[in-house]
C-alpha cells in the first residue's frame, strides 16, 4: 500500500531573497529517472551517505517519469516499492509518462503513439519483447498482455503518485506550472506538461518551483526555478538537488 506524504508545513514565505526550507529539514529531490534502475541505486547511496550525519526531518522527493526510454522500468519500480530509503519520508510526484502508461492500458489505440517515445522499452522490461512500432490492430493485443503483466503493486503506485507537493518556500512538480495562475489552482494538464511558458517565464511564482520533463545539460538555478532532469536515460547523469535552510547543492551520476 502506498501512502501519500501529506505536507502540514505553514505556507511558504517570501520575504527573504533565496528561498527557504524550514528549520531542522532536509529535502532531497531526483529528477527524472526513465528506466534507469542502474542510476537510481547510485544516487541513493550518494543520498545516503550526504544524510547519514543528519538528525532532523529528511525529505525524499521524486518528480516523476520513473518509467519508459531507459530498459528498467519494471526494475526501477521494483527498487522504489522493496527497498524503500530507510529514514526518510518519500514524496513520489506523478510525470507525464506514467500517466500515459496506464492511459495505454485502457485506451491502447488512442495512446499507441506512447510506444513510440518509451513505451517498447517498458513493455520489453516486462517481458513483452517489441522490436517494431506495432499496426493498429497490435495494440490492442499488446494492451491485453500489458494489463495482465503489469503487478498490482505497480498499478497502484502508478495511480496514487501526487501531483505536486510544497515544502518551505519550494514547490515540486513534474513539468511546471502556469504563470500567472495561483499555486492552489493549478491544472493536471499542465503540472504534467507545460514547457514553453512555463520555461520562459521570469515571473515570481509564489514559490521557487522545482521540476523536472524538460532536459537541460547542466541543472538550472533559476531566481524563480531549478530544472534537474539532465536525461538521465541518454547522458547517464541522473541528478539530486538538495536544499536545506538556504543552501541549495547538487548531487549527480557520472556518465560512463
Amino acid at each position: 500500500m502506498i501512502t501519500r506524504l501529506v505536507n502540514k508545513l505553514k505556507k511558504p514565505s517570501r520575504e527573504t531573497t533565496k528561498p527557504c526550507i524550514p528549520a531542522g529539514q532536509r529535502v532531497y529531490c531526483i529528477g527524472d529517472i526513465h528506466g534507469r534502475a542502474d542510476l537510481l541505486a547510485d544516487i541513493h547511496q550518494q543520498i545516503l551517505a550526504d544524510a547519514k550525519d543528519f538528525k532532523g526531518t529528511k525529505y525524499l522527493v521524486y518528480l516523476g517519469d520513473y518509467v519508459d526510454r531507459g530498459p528498467d522500468t519494471k526494475q526501477v519500480l521494483d527498487l522504489l516499492l522493496e527497498e524503500p530509503m530507510p529514514g526518510f519520508e518519500a514524496v513520489y510526484l506523478q510525470g507525464n509518462h506514467e500517466l500515459i502508461l496506464l492511459s495505454f492500458i485502457e485506451h491502447p489505440e488512442a495512446t499507441a503513439s506512447w510506444l513510440s517515445f518509451g513505451g517498447r522499452e517498458a513493455l520489453n522490461s516486462y517481458g513483452i519483447p517489441l522490436a517494431h512500432i506495432p499496426g493498429r490492430r497490435e495494440v490492442f493485443a499488446l494492451a491485453t498482455r500489458f494489463d495482465e503483466v503489469l503487478p498490482d503493486t505497480h498499478r497502484e503506485f502508478l495511480q496514487n503518485c501526487q501531483n505536486s507537493w510544497q515544502c518551505g518556500d519550494y514547490y515540486f512538480v513534474h513539468a511546471g506550472i502556469r504563470p500567472g495562475v495561483a499555486l492552489e489552482r493549478q491544472l493536471t494538464e499542465d503540472q504534467l506538461w507545460i514547457r514553453d511558458e512555463f520555461l520562459a517565464s521570469t515571473k515570481d511564482h509564489g514559490a521557487t518551483i522545482v521540476h523536472g520533463h524538460s532536459i537541460v545539460a547542466e541543472p538550472e538555478l533559476l531566481p524563480n526555478r531549478i530544472g534537474i532532469d539532465t536525461g538521465a536515460f541518454r547522458s547517464g547523469v541522473l541528478t539530486c538537488l538538495v536544499l536545506e535552510a538556504h543552501e541549495q547543492r547538487i548531487l549527480q551520476t557520472k556518465p560512463l
